[in-house]
């Protein structure tokens, strides 16, 4: 009689392709970033990262592709939820991130530009004006001079409507998310990394990663699937769907450079002559909490109106695509790096600023497994 554990597999899969000393779950930027720096650090490492998507799912390939760290409104609510020191650390902690993909790539191949940032004030949330000095003294520490200014003189050049506050950040800036994640992929690529796609894990332990058809075994293993790790680990993380559109205009875009309103909720930029626009998930925050990709047709019609009514007034438009991304949300703002009591490592829950800490999260997980196994 044979073991029925090894019934499908041949000697040669057992030997060489079913057993690595690190297995990393999502092929995502944290997944693949955690890979890369694994493999610098120890070269000789045999790696696998297994991702259930035939691309990478969730919002690594379907984000806005914002390299940015906060706007004013969010680093001001930062303030009174983390404190002082809780925000300047989280404000470190992703400019870092952002840091370390650009000098890992090469700002080039990831489509990195620098236009600057802004946010859109109203009257509901004009006060944030406010805290820019408190916030700026905050941050010198990391930037060596001002980050957010008054700009409204520029309100009328991007052509907006309705928005009496413009403040801008010179160090935010944008990248080509589909450039980003094809040089990471082929980064991993040339540092001998081995990337299975196509394929689900439905268990994992401290040394196995199970899918429908094989039993994966490894020194350590890495969960790197961000918002669908619920289906893996239990883990105080919510789910959070976002919506975003590329739009063709009938006449030349005048707006440049990355834009945030309503404390972060919304955001747009330029693109080739495009504008990326996405957000509105406060609008049903309980209705998107979900890991189903779709899209909330209340959520849409707000874009639409805000676009008609704020972005583009008087201008004609026409959607060419519209999709949605799933992120991750919990309690706090940090995301969650740690070692779980059965001995898997994760790296998860970025609060929708993936682009930012993908990075470092990686490095953070990759610097774990290799001061407890290596």
């Amino acid at each position: 009689m044979t073991n029925g554990i090894y019934k499908m597999i041949s000697i040669w899969e057992k030997q060489s392709l079913l057993q690595y000393d690190v297995i990393v779950v999502g092929a995502g930027i944290t997944g693949l970033s955690t890979a890369a720096s694994l493999k610098e650090s120890k070269p000789d490492l045999h790696i696998l990262v297994i991702e259930r998507g035939t691309l990478p799912t969730g919002a690594s390939t379907k984000n806005a592709g914002f390299a940015c760290f906060g706007s004013i409104s969010e680093l001001a609510s930062d303030r009174k939820a983390l404190g002082d020191e809780g925000m300047v650390n989280l404000v470190n902690r992703r400019y870092s991130g952002l840091q370390k993909t650009i000098n890992r790539l090469d700002a080039d191949r990831i489509g990195l530009l620098v236009k600057g940032g802004y946010e859109l004030l109203n009257e509901k949330t004009s006060h944030y004006i406010n805290d820019i000095d408190e916030v700026n003294d905050l941050l010198k520490p990391i930037f060596k001079s001002a980050v957010f200014k008054p700009a409204n003189e520029k309100i009328s050049t991007f052509g907006f409507s309705g928005t009496p506050h413009l403040i801008e950040n010179p160090f935010e800036g944008q990248v080509d998310t589909g450039m980003l994640m094809k040089s990471l992929w082929q980064y991993c690529n040339q540092l001998g990394i081995q990337i299975i796609t196509g394929t689900e894990v439905i268990g994992v332990s401290e040394t196995e990663v199970r899918s429908k058809d094989f039993t994966f075994s490894a020194k350590a293993v890495a969960v790197c699937t961000n918002a669908f790790t619920k289906k893996l680990i239990d883990l105080d993380l919510t789910p959070g769907r976002g919506i975003v559109m590329a739009i063709n205009t009938k006449k030349p875009l005048k707006a440049s450079g990355t834009f945030h309103y309503d404390e972060g909720y919304y955001y747009f930029r330029d693109y080739h002559g495009k504008l990326i626009f996405g957000g509105g998930r406060n609008l049903a925050l309980e209705e998107e909490a979900t890991t189903d990709f779709g899209i909330n047709s209340k959520i849409e019609e707000k874009l639409h109106h805000n676009l008609k009514e704020m972005i583009l007034p008087y201008t004609d438009y026409e959607v060419e695509m519209i999709w949605s991304g799933i992120m991750a949300f919990g309690p706090t703002k940090a995301p969650v790096v740690q070692k779980t009591k059965d001995g898997i490592y994760l790296g998860v829950r970025l609060g929708g600023m993936g682009v930012a800490l993908g990075s470092l999260v990686g490095d953070e997980v990759s610097g774990m497994i290799l001061s407890e196994h290596f």
